[in-house]
């Protein structure tokens, strides 16, 4: 069996993604390898695909049992066998995996890095009296002191090419800076081994960053719009998670909380709930989410700012798994960076101290950008990008400029008064006059002290951060750096020269990636019998099948196994399971409305192009329900959202062609309608609806409206 065989047969896909085949071909040789490859960007494949073509076993070290549990059931539903041994499972149970392990019978075997060489186990010795083919390593970044998420536990693993000098070893992160990767590789000791460095970008994930002001009624504002759909929301502080899951379950919301101070059973029952739909939001700490695979997951929010670019970077790449569109939202406030600078340093360890610090501030230059932030993320991690993606809130936005000569001038005298020995905290606390004690007095003496007080202190700490990009202000010395004037600076101070600084921006709508329409009927009708299954089987339902795979069919309309093969993620032995209930499902529904498969323009899969437009995926699910014969009253009721959303909704439509108007007002009304709004104008609607009458609706009025603008424009 050939590779992309096993690639269809196990796991349903026609073809690899990034660089798995080259992976899995060097793994295949015998060969060490070290991959970095984006959150949902596939590293499980690399291990799991030689798993099942090598004759032995494959032994993968994972930090959490949850994400062991959700590998392995997935991994079953696949025809795969494979096996987890940790703390959750009794005497008997583990009995019967070791049996099943002696005879030869499972491919994949989970372990947590303690349970391999701890005095009371030493399963490692177990082991070699094994058939091990392969040894995979996942979450490597934690067995680094420069990680974002190191653990001690992770260390022991060094001893894994002592034990098994001549077994291939696979070392996966999803992030992990120049100076981390060469830490793993150094502590694992690899044998030559080769790295793989995969693209960082995740295009289907929008990026926004908002201050952290009202916080929580721009939450609301925007979990309206994602009212079905699965989210991670994370909190810096335990009570945090607690207070803000309380508040969302009492606005509506299905939302519970997750953070390492719950007992273990609340844990469980609330991480088991999201993974299986029954709740839709976690509210959490960073204790949640390491290596969880869910696939549907289409937001995640910070109300705090992480510590690090790295964690973000992974806490935001559990949205969109799937490779559907998804949003990451981040609150950002000045206080949150003094608040984590204490976190940062870590105690004896001057070296470790001014690395985290540097890694503290790039997170907060990530917050203040007025430069693309997905271009600055994958900068980060030593990858060229454009300048503008399309895709993030930066690049979406048109900013205001003012007249900033005064604000400059400000800082650059307080900076030329404190002699240049001071960090951006000091003057930017000198120029409001504050009254910490941190402050000297003779500083409070200068002319410079309070002379700031009318601006806040994050739009101070903006205007610097901008300041310093453009060359004005320069950054000297670690871990603690101060700020210098650089020439140019000077012909400001003496007025020779204007600033223009950044005052507020407009965000524009998002851009949306191009699909092709869908059933949206049969999409909801297909979600039911995956759950059906997925209850039937008691697994997560993305485990059956991915919200992408359920699109695809609900897209093309498969008729029959045949065509159903086609379809991205079935593989032979969920077709055998659950081919006949889809293709029945999908047959049906086109018999109800007449329609026929669309197969043949299912061309194969390429990078989905991004396009401007003006409508985006709640829009699009408004139309798609309208088109599946919903009514405006229905598609409201069905989605949790005002009839007056929803004619909104459709109304764009209109306005762009996709919509004929045709289907929202009867013939005979257009012309009375155009000729009221040509008579009255269209500034308000209650006057037009009251010269029209009872016969006319405002869902007709505004369809007309928008039919108006798009014959004139």
């Amino acid at each position: 069996m050939t590779t992309h065989q096993a690639l269809h047969k196990y796991f349903g896909y026609n073809e690899f993604r990034h660089e798995q085949e080259a992976i899995i071909t060097h793994v295949l040789n015998q060969q060490d390898a070290m991959v970095l490859m984006p959150t949902g960007g596939g590293k499980s494949i690399c291990y799991q695909l030689p798993a099942v073509m090598f004759d032995g076993l494959t032994v993968v070290i994972s930090p959490l049992i949850a994400l062991m549990k959700d590998q392995v059931d997935a991994l079953n539903i696949n025809g795969i066998n494979a096996a987890f041994l940790n703390s959750s499972q009794n005497d008997n149970e583990q009995r019967e995996i070791v049996k099943q392990l002696k005879a030869n019978q499972i491919k994949l075997l989970y372990l947590a890095p303690e349970r391999l060489f701890s005095s009371e186990s030493r399963l490692i010795d177990f082991l070699k009296t094994l058939k091990v083919s392969l040894i995979a390593i996942d979450e490597a970044h934690c067995i680094s002191h420069w990680g974002h998420d190191f653990r001690p536990e992770y260390l022991m693993l060094a001893g894994l090419k002592i034990s098994f000098p001549n077994i291939p070893v696979i070392a996966l992160t999803a992030t992990a800076d120049k100076i981390t990767r060469k830490d793993i590789l150094d502590k694992l000791k690899l044998n030559n081994p080769r790295e793989f460095v995969s693209s960082f970008d995740r295009k289907n994930i929008n990026y926004r960053i908002s201050p952290k002001k009202n916080s929580f009624n721009q939450l609301l504002t925007f979990l309206d719009e994602h009212k079905d759909d699965s989210g991670i929301i994370y909190c810096l502080s335990r009570q945090s998670t607690e207070n803000l899951a309380s508040e969302l379950r009492s606005q509506g919301y299905s939302a519970e909380a997750y953070h390492a101070g719950l007992d273990k059973a609340t844990k469980d029952k609330n991480q088991e709930a999201f993974l299986r739909d029954e709740v839709k939001i976690i509210v959490a700490t960073i204790a949640f989410g390491m290596g969880i695979n869910k696939s549907n997951v289409r937001f995640v929010v910070h109300m705090d700012m992480p510590k690090n670019i790295e964690g973000y970077y992974q806490e935001t790449g559990r949205a969109g798994r799937d490779g559907l569109p998804s949003k990451a939202l981040l609150f950002f406030s000045y206080g949150d960076f003094e608040k984590l600078k204490g976190f940062a340093k870590v105690e004896g360890n001057e070296e470790q101290s001014k690395i985290m610090l540097k890694k503290l501030d790039d997170i907060v230059t990530f917050c203040q950008l007025q430069t693309c932030r997905r271009q600055f993320l994958l900068r980060y991690f030593d990858e060229q990008a454009p300048d503008n993606c399309g895709q993030c809130d930066v690049c979406l936005s048109e900013y205001e400029k003012i007249d900033g000569t005064i604000i400059a001038q400000k800082a650059f005298s307080a900076i030329a008064r404190l002699g240049e020995s001071f960090g951006m905290g000091y003057v930017i606390d000198l120029l409001r006059g504050s009254k910490n004690e941190k402050l000297r007095d003779q500083h409070k003496q200068l002319k410079t002290y309070g002379i700031g007080a009318d601006i806040s202190k994050a739009d101070w700490q903006q205007y610097i951060r901008e300041l310093i990009a453009r060359g004005y202000i320069r950054t000297e010395g670690d871990p603690y750096p101060v700020l210098k004037l650089n020439p140019i600076a000077t012909d400001v101070l003496k007025g020779f020269q204007r600033v223009q600084l950044t005052q507020s921006q407009t965000l524009q709508q998002e851009q949306v990636a191009e699909v092709m329409p869908y059933e949206a009927g049969l999409l909801l009708q297909l979600k039911d019998i995956r759950l059906k299954i997925a209850t039937r089987e008691n697994v997560p339902a993305y485990i059956i099948l991915s919200d992408a795979t359920l699109l695809e069919i609900a897209t093309y309309l498969p008729a029959g196994l045949t065509e159903l093969r086609q379809i991205s993620g079935f593989g032979d032995v969920k077709m055998e399971r659950y081919g006949s209930e889809v293709t029945e499902a999908v047959l049906a529904y086109c018999k109800q409305y007449g329609l026929t498969s669309l197969m043949a323009k299912k061309a194969p899969k390429r990078e989905r192009k991004v396009k401007t437009n003006r409508t985006n995926s709640t829009q699009a699910e408004s139309l798609n329900l309208f088109k599946a014969g919903l009514s405006v009253a229905e598609i409201a009721a069905e989605r949790k959202l005002s009839p007056m959303t929803i004619e909104a909704h459709l109304c764009q439509f209109v306005q762009t062609g996709e919509l004929d108007v045709f289907e929202l007002v009867e013939m005979g009304k257009i012309d009375t309608i155009k000729e009221a709004i040509e008579s009255y104008g269209h500034e308000r609607l209650a006057p037009l609806k009251e010269v029209l009458g009872e016969n006319y609706t405002y869902t007709e009025i505004k369809a007309v409206l928008a039919w108006m603008q798009r014959e004139n424009a």
